[in-house]
């Protein structure tokens, strides 16, 4: 949906929803991919899943899926000077040539460990299971796409975003 299209990809509480958030409220064009791509599927066909809304949390985040054809599709339409895809999926691979350029929000443990402590049992992370994962990944790294350039998000929201947003050539 943009002339340019960003990912900003980070692991469950490093603030991808909260920096969609803020690059919307500065008019900036923002897909949630989280909320508006994502679905349970087959990591190596696409094929969705049926249920399994009480798989555990590995098994839950190694079938978080994007829709390929839907991302680009969203690329594909250049009514927007730029546009910003805030999420994550395990599927990244296959759509990342897609994008003009990838951020991943990196935080410290401490910092992930309060920020994943506020979160309802009903959001991912809001569980010990969860919680355990999500740190896991976050010191592995496994699960970010390559050559991405690391963002401090540990810093205030506002300069996160204007890191971000310096790093596309646009003004905060």
């Amino acid at each position: 949906m943009g002339i340019r299209n960003y990912l900003v990809e980070g692991v469950s509480g490093s603030g991808k929803t909260s920096v969609a958030t803020e690059l919307a409220r500065r008019g900036h064009h923002v897909v949630h991919g989280d909320r508006e791509l994502a679905y349970r599927g087959d990591p190596e066909t696409g094929e969705p899943l049926d249920g399994g809304s009480d798989a555990d949390a590995a098994f839950r985040h190694a079938h978080h899926l994007w829709r390929i054809d839907r991302v680009a599709a969203l690329v594909a339409d250049k009514s927007h000077p730029v546009t910003f895809f805030c999420g994550g999926a395990r599927n990244v691979r296959r759509f990342i040539g897609l994008f003009d350029g990838v951020f991943v929000l990196d935080v410290d443990p401490d910092t992930l460990k309060a920020r994943l402590a506020g979160r309802p049992a009903d959001e991912f992370g809001g569980t010990p299971e969860e919680r355990d994962l999500i740190l896991r990944l976050n010191a592995t790294r496994e699960d970010l796409p390559p050559n991405a350039t690391i963002i401090d998000a540990t810093a205030p929201l506002g300069s996160v975003v204007d890191d971000i947003l310096l790093r596309c050539g646009k003004a905060g």
